[in-house]
C-alpha cells in the first residue's frame, strides 16, 4: 500500500474514508497533497548597499579627526596621511638615518644621526603639526613646513667624530688643583685648549641633510678650539673653596672655634677627585677620628664666674672679669664620620656636642665720695669703704664744684691750662678721670699739700693714687662732691 503525501491541512481522516469507498479494481484515480510553492522574498539591495557606504563615511571622518593633513611636512620630512605617533616614528626614523660625510685629515669619514646621538622632540612636534595642520581641516592642506630643532649629545658625537676621525683631534689637559706647603694654601694650574672638529657645524649639517630628500651632506670638516673639562675657572673656583675651608676649619662649640685645626693637617684630611668632569671633594673620616680622639682635654673646662662693675641701678658699666660657662665634650662616636660629609660639602664648622654648666656673676657697685670740708676722698665697693686719702681741691674763685655727678671719660696724660686764655700750663698731668666739665680726679707731681684747697677746681691726688682711682671707677661710676 502506498503512502499519501499528506497536505498542509489536518484531513487525514477524509482521505481514508474516501479511499474505501472505492470499488477497488485499479480505475479509482489516486490524489495526492502537491507541497505549496515559497511565497517570493522581499530584496533590500539598497540596505546593503548602504552599509557600505556608511561603514566608509564613518571611517573617513575617523581619520580626519586623528591623522595630519596631506602635504604636511616637517624639516621636509613628509609626515600626511599619519596619525601622530607614526609621524614621530616617521620623523625619528629619518634622523637617525640622515648622514654626514667630512672631509677630515684622515680622509672622508662618515656618520649617522643616531652615531651622533642626534634627537629631535619628535612626538612633540608631530602633536603641533597635528594640531595646526588635521585632516579634517583642508585649508590645512599643503601648509609651509614645520622647523625641528636637531640637537646632538656632545659626548656621543665627540666619541663617534674622535672614532672616525682620530686626526682630528688633541687632547686638551684640564686644569689642575694641589695643596702648596710652603704656602699652606690651595693652588691651581691652568688647563690648556685642544682640538676637535665643530660640532655646531656637524649639527647644522646633519640638520641639511635630515630635511633634504637626498638624505645626507657633505662637509669640509672645520677644526675649532676645544675646552678642557676641567677648565681654569673651575679650577680657581675650587681653590676659592678650599682655602675658604682652611680659613675655618675647626671643631666649634657655638661661634667660639674651640679646636682650630692646622692647614696641612687639614689638606690631608681632604681628597680631590674627579667625575664626569667636574672637581670633586671627599674626607678621609680615619684621618680625622685621629684629631677627634684627642679633643676631650682640649674641650672640657670648669666654669669661670664673672665679676663686673656696676653703678647704683645695677647697669653693668664694666667686665673685671668675663665668665664662661663650664662644659664637657658629649658622645664623639659619629663626630669623624659626620664631619667628613660636612667637610665634603664645603663647611668647615663642625659644632661639638657639649654639656654646659653654668657660672655665677659677682656684682660691684663702686662709687666715690669727696668732702670738701675735710679734704678726703673715700672710694665704696658695695658700700664698704676700699680706699681714702686726702686730697686738695678748688682754691678760692677756682672752688670745686659740688654736687652728683657720674665719670664719663678716662685719660691718661695731657696738658691743663696751656691756652692763650689759660692763667696757668701744667704739662703731662697724668691718670685723669673726669666727673664733670673740665673737673676730674688727677695725679699732681708739682706740689705735696695734700689735705689743703690747692687746684684749678679738679681733684688733686698723689699720683700713684689717682693712678688706683683711674683703675677703679668705670664710665658711669657715681662721685658725689659736697662740703
Amino acid at each position: 500500500m502506498t503512502d499519501l503525501a499528506t497536505g498542509p491541512h489536518a484531513q487525514n481522516d477524509t482521505a481514508a474514508d474516501d479511499t474505501d469507498a472505492g470499488s477497488g479494481d485499479g480505475t479509482t484515480p489516486v490524489y495526492a497533497w502537491a507541497p505549496e510553492e515559497p511565497k517570493p522574498r522581499k530584496r533590500h539591495l539598497g540596505l546593503w548597499i548602504g552599509i557600505p557606504s556608511g561603514v566608509l563615511a564613518v571611517a573617513a571622518v575617523t581619520a580626519s579627526l586623528v591623522l595630519i593633513a596631506p602635504g604636511t611636512a616637517v624639516a621636509g620630512v613628509p609626515i600626511g596621511g599619519m596619525t601622530v605617533g607614526g609621524a614621530a616614528d616617521a620623523l625619528s626614523s629619518r634622523l637617525a638615518g640622515a648622514t654626514v660625510v667630512l672631509n677630515t685629515p684622515d680622509g672622508d669619514v662618515t656618520v649617522t644621526g643616531a652615531e651622533l646621538g642626534a634627537s629631535i622632540d619628535a612626538r612633540t612636534i608631530a602633536e603641533q603639526a597635528f594640531d595646526a595642520h588635521p585632516l579634517w581641516n583642508v585649508t590645512q592642506w599643503n601648509s609651509e613646513p614645520l622647523v625641528a630643532d636637531v640637537t646632538l649629545d656632545p659626548a656621543v658625537a665627540t666619541d663617534a667624530l674622535r672614532e672616525a676621525a682620530p686626526g682630528a683631534y688633541t687632547d686638551p689637559t684640564d686644569a689642575t688643583v694641589t695643596f702648596d706647603a710652603a704656602t699652606a694654601s690651595y693652588v691651581s694650574t691652568p688647563a690648556t685648549a685642544g682640538e676637535g672638529i665643530d660640532l655646531d657645524q656637524v649639527r647644522t649639517a646633519l640638520t641639511e641633510a635630515f630635511s633634504s630628500g637626498g638624505g645626507s651632506t657633505t662637509i669640509d670638516a672645520s677644526i675649532v678650539p676645544v675646552d678642557a673639562a676641567i677648565t681654569t675657572a673651575d679650577a680657581e673656583t675650587s681653590v676659592t673653596r678650599l682655602n675658604g675651608i682652611l680659613d675655618t676649619i675647626g671643631f666649634y662649640v657655638g661661634d667660639e672655634r674651640t679646636v682650630p685645626v692646622d692647614r696641612a693637617l687639614a689638606a690631608s684630611w681632604l681628597k680631590l677627585g674627579t667625575e664626569d668632569g667636574r672637581l670633586t671633594l671627599s674626607a678621609d673620616a680615619d684621618a680625622i677620628q685621629k684629631t677627634v680622639d684627642t679633643l676631650a682635654p682640649l674641650v672640657d673646662r670648669a666654669p669661670v664666674d664673672a665679676t663686673v662693675v656696676t653703678n647704683a641701678a645695677g647697669d653693668v658699666l664694666r667686665d673685671l672679669t668675663p665668665g664662661a660657662v663650664g662644659r664637657t665634650l658629649g658622645d664623639t662616636s659619629q663626630v669623624a664620620d659626620d664631619f667628613a660629609a660636612q667637610l665634603a660639602a664645603g663647611d668647615a664648622a663642625y659644632q661639638l656636642p657639649v654639656t654646659e654648666a653654668p657660672f655665677t656673676t659677682t656684682a660691684l657697685h663702686r662709687y666715690s665720695d669727696v668732702n670738701l670740708s675735710t679734704q678726703r676722698a673715700t672710694f665704696y665697693e658695695n658700700g664698704q669703704v676700699v680706699n681714702s686719702w686726702p686730697i686738695s681741691s678748688g682754691l678760692g674763685a677756682n672752688a670745686t664744684p659740688t654736687g652728683e655727678f657720674t665719670v664719663f671719660a678716662h685719660v691718661r696724660m695731657q696738658d691743663m691750662g696751656c691756652t692763650p686764655t689759660s692763667t696757668y700750663c701744667t704739662k703731662d698731668v697724668p691718670w685723669v678721670t673726669y666727673f664733670a666739665p673740665d673737673i676730674g680726679f688727677h695725679g699732681t707731681y708739682w706740689h705735696n699739700n695734700f689735705g689743703s684747697p690747692m687746684s684749678h677746681g679738679c681733684i688733686n691726688m698723689p699720683i700713684d693714687q689717682a693712678a688706683w682711682a683711674y683703675e677703679f671707677l668705670s664710665k658711669g661710676s657715681e662721685v658725689s662732691v659736697h662740703y
